[in-house]
């Protein structure tokens, strides 16, 4: 069978502080018709990654609501999952050519996950294109099938989208984070807008304790007396650690004292991640104030937590992005956030505000700069941030909207599905 990820329990009264009353008797309304309701989620990792960070608290707070839901993952290998990653890139923009050989490898694969599902639910979430064609290799396995899109696809690969597309559209309902990712042709399942969203009482986002945060990121050796650069990604191409590590250089002239960290982990699902992480470090060897770390050295939730908190700027300097988990953590600590003007940070980072929006490295270096050289742009920037997180981008807001989205297919009404609407902002 596919394999089961054990969730530690979460009760959704321990949320209101932070969500505040109101939302939480919405989210209690939309679940009362659903109370015994079977949901299942099947992604393609336990660990590393956004779907695997947004799925414990989901899946916990959906048990909390008295609905039987279970999360499960697929198991693939190596071959199977450099083909997901090369559809994974593609579906996000440059050149998709599927061999033979890669096809075959992903239909092998997709059947042995077909063969091993199980049970019967009222609702299956499949998350993005690794586990894409259980649909359609379960054609009358019971409940309704929602696709679950994290991946920016307004650039993608015709060839990526023509592998895909016959697949999603076996599919009773599609879920994107933004309305634009829906590409034209993807005509059957029902369009919902759902935005991610972050846990702030998982051990990435909770607080921590007066000290906590400069004492972490000095056990790595930086020094939180001085000014510090973080970016917090998996080493992935589209993170562009090293535009990353070049716009720290520049910042560096101007401010010679400042540090940079690349903090990631290495997701199972992702083979890329050690050639990348191999390519940051041959970059930055013998630069003693860039530090390069992930979970192999020890740097797990709370890690990351403090360096977000330790941190004087945090940069998510992507050039393609489904969402970005880490702009919402980092905006949730207080930490104002230099992001690249693609995919969801812009939902998040309201140029200006709560961050500062930006098309390159000399501008991602002078954003940098200008909030290292004012304080109080920092402080004012942190705290509109935190409550633009607080009002938005919390899991109690994306379980709401999927408990909405249960509705709607369960009734037939389409004045349920969620449409995305986050403040206005695009």
């Amino acid at each position: 069978m596919l394999e089961p990820v054990a969730v530690a329990p979460r009760a959704l009264v321990d949320y209101e502080p932070h969500a505040g009353a109101d939302a939480l008797a919405e989210v209690r309304r939309l679940a009362e018709p659903l109370r015994g309701a079977r949901i299942l989620h099947v992604n393609a990792t336990a660990y590393g990654g956004g779907v695997a960070e947004l799925l414990p608290a989901m899946t916990a707070l959906m048990r909390n609501l008295r609905l039987e839901a279970e999360w499960r993952v697929i198991q693939g290998d190596d071959a199977f999952f450099a083909v997901t990653k090369a559809l994974h890139n593609g579906l996000q923009g440059p050149p998709f050519e599927l061999t033979a050989g890669a096809r075959e490898t992903f239909e092998r694969a997709s059947e042995r996950f077909a063969a091993a599902f199980e049970g019967s639910y009222d609702f299956v979430v499949i998350h993005d294109p690794q586990p894409v064609a259980l649909r359609r290799l379960l054609p009358d396995a019971a409940g309704r099938w929602i696709w679950r899109c994290h991946i920016e696809l307004t650039d993608r690969d015709p060839r990526a989208w023509a592998l895909l597309r016959p697949l999603v559209q076996a599919y009773e309902a599609a879920i994107y984070t933004l309305a634009a990712y829906a590409p034209p042709d993807a005509e059957g399942p029902l369009l919902a807008v759902i935005a991610p969203s972050i846990d702030p009482l998982s051990p990435k986002n909770a607080p921590l304790e007066p000290g906590a945060a400069g004492a972490a990121v000095r056990r790595f050796g930086l020094d939180p007396a001085r000014p510090l650069i973080t970016q917090v990604s998996r080493f992935d191409p589209w993170k562009d650690p090293l535009g990353v590590v070049d716009a720290y250089r520049r910042v560096r002239k101007r401010f010679p004292e400042v540090q940079l960290a690349l903090v990631g982990s290495m997701a199972s699902d992702d083979p890329e991640g050690q050639l990348i992480h191999a390519e940051v470090m041959r970059a930055v060897a013998g630069e003693r104030d860039v530090h390069v770390l992930s979970n192999l050295d020890g740097v797990g939730a709370p890690e990351v937590n403090a360096f977000q908190r330790a941190s004087d700027v945090v940069v998510q300097k992507s050039l393609r992005e489904g969402f970005g988990l880490t702009v919402s953590e980092a905006l949730w600590k207080g930490t104002p956030v230099v992001g690249g003007r693609v995919g969801g940070i812009p939902i998040q980072v309201v140029d200006g505000e709560t961050g500062i929006l930006v098309d390159s490295i000399d501008d991602c270096a002078d954003a940098c700069a200008r909030l290292l050289a004012d304080p109080d742009l920092r402080r004012r920037m942190g705290v509109a941030g935190h409550e633009r997180v607080r009002r938005h981008f919390l899991v109690t807001r994306e379980l709401r909207d999927h408990l909405a989205l249960f509705l709607a297919l369960s009734r037939g009404d389409p004045s349920l599905i969620p449409t995305g609407d986050y403040g206005g902002r695009p």
